[in-house]
């Protein structure tokens, strides 16, 4: 099983064993230790996140899936650090991101975690170039210009550049978005529901191309999805209910996919 889920005690030493009862050979790119979120308090408390212990294999591709209010956002956002736990811990490698400072914490977000968001968050005055290497100018770094062409190119950008977002499709603009998540060659991509705005066509193009990332630049992406086709193209899957981990599947199709769903009331 690539994405692995762990009773709390297992991370916290090397010889870990998996729930399913074997030892993890590979290293972890992020994980979670007892993960609690909820929002209001008293009879008005929402439990988004329930205690959830979860390992994201480095170097793969992990969907997650759930009903509507499930918390498979929530559990991606406090995992990217875009949100903090009401309890419970999140690393990303060996940093545990609730012990850093603001300041901390944006730069790690900036280093090492790439985002991809449905809504593209391209800024309409720049061009598809300046779009892509936002990040790192921002931070003052200088993007590694043989990664930069080849990421470009495999996107199918190169005759794009210049262009600003209002002059490319809706397809072109999630590939300048794809392309900006890994200019900077980031530990981590997130991307939540990255072709939920694109057509069928499309949102198989930016899918492949983000397979091709795990596979070809051995990038570690997590994808929040509805969609079963979408989840076919990862890894493994990850199934929420109620805020919970309720069941995980290897080597999905989209088929198998839908049928679990179904189970859940999705």
């Amino acid at each position: 099983m690539s994405t692995t889920l762990f009773p709390p005690a297992d991370l916290a030493h090397p010889g870990a064993v998996a729930s399913n009862g074997t030892t993890p050979p590979y290293r972890l790119a992020a994980h979670t230790r007892l993960a609690t979120k909820t929002f209001g308090r008293g009879g008005t408390e929402v439990r988004a996140l329930d205690g959830v212990d979860v390992g994201l294999a480095a170097g793969e591709f992990t969907a997650i899936m759930g009903p509507s209010g499930s918390g498979k956002s929530t559990l991606m956002h406090c995992m990217a650090g875009l949100d903090t736990l009401s309890s419970g811990e999140v690393f990303v490698g060996d940093v545990e991101l609730g012990a850093l400072s603001d300041r901390e914490l944006t730069r790690l977000r900036r280093e090492q975690i790439g985002f991809v968001f449905q809504s593209f968050n391209l800024l309409p005055m720049l061009t598809a170039a300046e779009n892509i290497t936002l990040p790192m100018d921002l931070a003052g770094t200088k993007p590694d210009g043989e990664w930069l062409d080849s990421v470009i190119e495999t996107v199918g950008l190169t005759d794009r550049l210049k262009h600003r977002p209002s002059e490319l499709s809706g397809g072109q603009q999630q590939r300048v978005a794809v392309a900006r998540a890994l200019a900077a060659r980031p530990q981590l991509i997130f991307a939540d529901e990255p072709t939920g705005n694109l057509d069928s066509r499309t949102g198989s193009e930016i899918l492949g191309f983000m397979r091709y990332a795990v596979d070809r630049f051995a990038q570690t992406v997590v994808m929040v999805t509805h969609d079963p086709v979408a989840a076919a193209y990862a890894d493994t899957v990850l199934f929420l209910a109620d805020g919970r981990i309720v069941d995980s599947m290897s080597s999905p199709s989209a088929d198998r996919v839908l049928d679990r769903m179904k189970q859940f009331g999705a």
